[in-house]
């Protein structure tokens, strides 16, 4: 669908897989790519297209804009780079470094800012890496990962205190969503985030910002936190003390939400298949990996992680820098690819 302001896709850590994606993405897929541009480094852009270009092919070119507004005059069957952040150079592939952790953070910064102040349809991100980030400033090292950094950022956009512009993390795929209440803390942590407000906040959210498959209000499934969703108090009280009154208090709100749902399970029941729809549109998860692995299990490739809460859309792949191939040219672009159809959804 068309977009009357672009789309703009950060690079990611430098040293990471993020800009060869992102070639492979304009190489691939240019329907998909239409109205987008990139907040990056052109450099690293030009490295990254030499990169995913066959052996005696041209490499696809690499078009320096000169602000975002200037994306319809770019040239066809190009990359598109708003020059976001200061390199000296491309980033040596699969190192840690304070320089790729602070040109990645200022991409994410230009290209928020510039979301929140209309320039932008919605954002994208590619991966970056936590320790990097942290490395790059004491002014990045507070931020856990894109989520907490886009959250200040908005919030301070807005004038409002961090804990007025609530955030959650929705991971998607065709086949099931789910939204988080604590994102980037400790299993420890995690747990004592498992609060009455921050249950009901997450359902407020989810309730917010998902669609229903059959066109009413969403029907969220709750992942109780413990096994067996406590069995009645025998493994705990979470679900007795906490999580069953946040329930009571969303549907007194007109939320359509289940009772605690044994986490082992809930997944199951809410996974959609071709032609049949799942019994739930949506599951809450208390923790980070307990909403994660399920859906990644799924297949990595396919998956987008959506950020809710935001004034502003933003989407990305739900996989990370993956160091360990950056450089060799097997990175797969396909939940980039996923996440920008997303993003495009979205914000029409």
């Amino acid at each position: 669908m068309a977009l009357t302001r672009p789309l703009a896709i950060t690079m990611g850590d430098p040293a990471g897989i993020g800009p060869e994606i992102i070639a492979k993405a304009f190489r691939d897929a240019p329907a998909e790519l239409a109205a987008c541009v990139v907040a990056g480094d052109v450099a690293t852009l030009r490295r990254a297209a030499a990169l995913v270009t066959a052996p005696g092919a041209p490499a696809l070119p690499v078009a320096l804009l000169a602000q975002a507004g200037d994306w319809q005059a770019a040239p066809p069957r190009c990359i598109p780079v708003l020059q976001t952040c200061e390199l000296p150079g491309p980033a040596a592939y699969g190192q840690v470094s304070a320089l790729a952790g602070k040109a990645a953070a200022d991409c994410i910064v230009w290209a928020a800012r510039a979301a929140l102040s209309g320039e932008l349809a919605a954002l994208v991100t590619a991966p970056i890496h936590k320790e990097a980030l942290a490395l790059a400033g004491a002014g990045f090292a507070l931020f856990p990962g894109h989520t907490e950094l886009l959250q200040a950022e908005a919030a301070a956009f807005a004038g409002k205190a961090l804990a007025d512009m609530p955030v959650r993390m929705m991971l998607a795929n065709d086949e099931l969503k789910t939204v988080l209440v604590s994102i980037h803390l400790s299993l420890r942590d995690a747990l004592e985030a498992v609060t009455f407000n921050n249950v009901l906040q997450t359902l407020q959210i989810a309730h917010a910002s998902v669609r229903c498959a059959a066109g009413g209000p969403p029907r969220i499934a709750v992942a109780g936190l413990n096994p067996h969703a406590g069995e009645g108090g025998l493994f705990g009280r979470e679900e007795i003390d906490i999580i069953a009154p946040a329930i009571a208090a969303a549907r007194a709100q007109g939320l359509n939400v289940s009772d605690p749902i044994a986490p082992d399970t809930v997944f199951m029941r809410a996974r959609a298949r071709p032609g049949q729809a799942g019994e739930f549109d949506v599951v809450v998860a208390m923790y980070h990996d307990q909403g994660l692995i399920p859906v990644k299990y799924l297949g990595v490739e396919q998956g987008v992680n959506v950020t809710l809460g935001l004034p502003l859309v933003r989407t990305s792949p739900d996989h990370g820098t993956a160091f360990d191939i950056a450089g060799t040219g097997k990175a797969d672009a396909s939940s980039l690819i996923a996440a920008i159809r997303v993003a495009r959804q979205l914000s029409a």
